[in-house]
């Protein structure tokens, strides 16, 4: 059964015409490595910062 016929048209233009994934796994999105080390950066020095400026408030 490679060709199975939608259960009813709006699942049909959900998938064909405004790209839903409906039977996609949520997993399979991955970012690619780059664009995942730059985020893990940016939230890392975030948090960084948030922590120095956390312990430079107590010394004051």
């Amino acid at each position: 059964m490679p060709d199975k016929e939608p259960f009813n048209d709006a699942t049909d233009h959900m998938k064909r015409i405004e790209g839903s994934p409906l039977n996609s796994d949520p997993g399979e999105g991955n970012l690619p490595k780059p664009i995942r080390w730059i985020g893990i950066f940016i939230i890392g020095a975030f948090v960084l910062g948030a922590f120095f400026l956390l312990i430079g408030n107590f010394m004051n």
